[in-house]
């Protein structure tokens, strides 16, 4: 038996949601795994020149997390991977391979993971939990797993909005842009995050739009990313806004940044953050994405 795993791209944080709030892209990452013999990875797409095909592949690793979890031995995984999701720009492509690995190989074991199980083991692994909770689940999706609290509440989507994408042609480190973070905050800044945290959320259900722009602000992470390691971040978000976004902020850890825009109007956003990008002598690529609402799928193949 083969099995299909098809992992959307997320981008989170949406500004003051700080390892929180993330929502699932129309971006994919898909792999095809079945038992074998021995490690056997191809690789098509994004990543293919950078991603390794061994035992360090992180679909292999994901999937021999689900053999030891149950107790069962690790032969080994043939692998064919198609990535349409460029890797490290802060699209959570880390996570879609976790996802691929763990839920292929329960899978493979007659589905001995539930839901939970699989984003326990994910986030162990990946460290945070909102790209996974996004991917997993699909939507703008609030996210609390830690050793108190393990939800994943999805918001609605409306038919009204698109997301715009600028993808910086060169990565980005996540270990340094936690690096770049501080180990403590003032209480001044802590009470701005939570306040716009609640503010999105409630717009966003509400179709506050008119509030949206207000409640992405952050200053948990971006200026310290910004000031670290990207330095073109602040006119990025201005291009986003004078193009008609009703947000925008960093894409998880950056490169990329997403921009909120009213529907049809995100094609003007990626342009102007494209062009602003380019101002600052760097290259980089604009998108149009709806969110993807259906999440992780995993479909089971003959052979």
């Amino acid at each position: 038996m083969r099995v299909r795993i098809t992992v959307p791209a997320s981008s989170t944080n949406f500004g003051p949601g700080f390892d929180v709030l993330g929502v699932a892209l129309a971006l994919h990452n898909v792999a095809e795994v079945a038992e074998a013999d021995g490690v056997r990875v191809a690789i098509e797409g994004e990543g293919v020149a950078s991603l390794p095909r061994d035992e360090r592949n992180v679909v292999v690793r994901g999937a021999r997390l689900v053999y030891e979890a149950v107790g069962r031995p690790f032969r080994g995984l043939a692998v064919h991977q198609r990535n349409g999701i460029p890797p490290s720009r802060g699209l959570g492509s880390s996570g879609t391979a976790w996802l691929a690995g763990i839920l292929g190989a329960s899978a493979l074991l007659g589905d001995p993971l539930d839901r939970n199980a699989v984003m326990d083991l994910a986030v162990a692994q990946e460290g945070h939990p909102d790209n996974l909770g996004a991917s997993l689940h699909g939507g703008v999706t609030a996210t609390c797993w830690d050793a108190d609290m393990r939800a994943v509440v999805s918001l609605p989507v409306p038919d009204g909005i698109e997301f715009a994408v600028l993808v910086p042609d060169f990565e980005a480190s996540t270990a340094a842009a936690r690096a770049a973070l501080p180990g403590s905050y003032a209480r001044a800044d802590a009470v701005y995050n939570v306040g716009r945290v609640a503010l999105l959320v409630a717009a966003w259900t509400q179709a506050r739009w008119d509030v949206v722009g207000l409640a992405m602000g952050d200053r948990l992470h971006q200026p310290y990313r910004a000031r670290a390691m990207f330095p073109w971040l602040d006119a990025v978000l201005a291009a986003a806004r004078e193009a008609g976004a009703l947000g925008a902020a960093l894409s998880g850890a950056g490169p990329s940044v997403l921009g909120v825009a009213p529907a049809g109007h995100g094609a003007a956003v990626a342009r102007g953050m494209a062009e602003s990008l380019a101002a600052a002598g760097l290259p980089g690529r604009g998108h149009v994405l709806r969110a993807d609402t259906r999440g992780t799928r995993v479909e089971r193949l003959p052979g």
